[in-house]
Formats: structure tokens, sequence, C-alpha cells
């Protein structure tokens, strides 16, 4: 299988994705933003993952290459390709499908409980997701569930937290890739964020790991049943 993903910033990577797709029978391929910003055509690559970042789909001024960006994921949903987004990467994926992505009332910062749909639940594709999972957040924005889209879950914060289009795009608000050192080098590059306010913990609270395993492993079972 063919993976190509699109990641915004250094300091938001893979995390867990990375071992899963470096196998044999895989070919990783990258297009890091802060590098270059050169995208493959839509016919080289099977799954697209489109990755976090600090800044929103409506920067396109001061990154121009966002526009771009955003024909590539469309040009994917219409080919059938296989597309995950994750924080930032949701949202370009909603932008693209139609639907309005703006401030949420609240940021999000930390390891907070996500309540999954019925929907979600009774989808195999999150048949090994806990009910009520602890997951790692770090966004404040939000999106409307695109037309034809179904919403897999919600927290006390944020009523969108995801969405599946088809069977072929998912969409995470949440970081279920996330590792330590990921957390580390949020926390160094946006520390600037973690004030006082209702959904945001301290950096102390970030780096608990106690979720992490059950977070990466959530991540690559949903992966082994989307590509397949």
């Amino acid at each position: 299988m063919n993976i190509h993903y699109l990641r915004h910033v250094e300091f938001e990577g893979l995390g867990c994705i990375k071992e899963w797709a470096k196998v044999p029978a895989n070919r990783l391929t990258a297009t890091k933003f802060y590098e270059d910003n050169k995208l493959p055509f839509v016919e080289l690559f099977d799954l697209l993952i489109v990755m976090g970042g600090p800044m929103g789909v409506y920067d396109e001024r001061q990154y121009p290459w966002m526009k771009k960006e955003k024909e590539l994921i469309a040009k994917a949903i219409d080919k059938n390709k296989k597309v995950l987004g994750i924080c930032l990467g949701a949202q370009l994926i909603a932008d693209v499908l139609g639907a309005k992505v703006y401030k949420n009332k609240e940021k999000e910062i930390g390891w907070l409980p996500l309540n999954l749909t019925e929907e979600a639940k009774n989808n195999s594709l999150f048949s090994d997701f806990k009910l009520k999972p602890t997951v790692f957040q770090w966004h404040g924005d939000t999106f409307d569930i695109p037309s034809g889209a179904t919403r897999i879950a919600s927290s006390e914060a944020c009523e969108n937290q995801g969405f599946i289009y088809g069977d072929n795009v998912a969409a995470f608000q949440f970081h279920l890739e996330v590792t330590a050192s990921g957390i580390d080098k949020m926390i160094a590059n946006c520390g600037q964020e973690l004030v006082k306010a209702p959904y945001i913990q301290t950096a102390e609270e970030l780096r608990k790991e106690e979720h992490i395993t059950s977070s990466n492993e959530m991540m690559i079972s949903f992966l082994n049943k989307f590509v397949n």
C-alpha cells in the first residue's frame, strides 16, 4: 500500500502511525510543508493522512500552500482514496466537504473523556474503542458535520469530535496517534496556550502516560480495519 501524509509542522508527526505504516508491503512518503510544498499526484497513493498543526483552515493568506493542499484532499476523496484527518487534518476535510470550521467556545488541551455516538458504537471500525475513552486533545477550532457524513464522537466541551464520510474518509479532532515524545514537542512549541481554563490541563497532566498505550491501540485497530 502506498501511504502519503501531509505534515504541517515539525512537532506534529505520525506518532504511532509511523511504525504501523513501516512494513515491507507499504511505501511511506510525505509532504512537509515547513520544508517544501511538493504534493504527489493523487494516483500515487492509496491512503492519505492529513496531520495536525497550530494554523487554521482559514489561514490561506499566511500559508498559501493550503489552497493546493485542500485541492489534493478533495481529489483524493473524489477518487475514493482512503483519507484520514487528525485535528487540523479533520478540519481541512470538513472544510473541503463544505462544512463550516470556526473557533470552539472552549479550547481543549489535555487528556479528556470522549463520548462515542450510537452510530460509532455500531460501526465495526470502532469495535475496539472503549465506550468512553480518554483521549489527547489540543485544539481551539471545531467544525460542523459535513452533509452526508456521520458524527462519531463528542466531548463535554466540543460537540463534533469526528465523523466518517462514505467508506473512505475519517476525521478525528482528537489525537490517538500521540506519543510521549510528541506531547513533549507540542508543549515545547505551543506551551503558551496552557493557561488556566476549564478544559486546559497543565504540562504535568499532559505528560501523564497512562492513556497513551490504549490510545495507540485504538488508532492501530482503526487503521487496520479502515484500509481493508
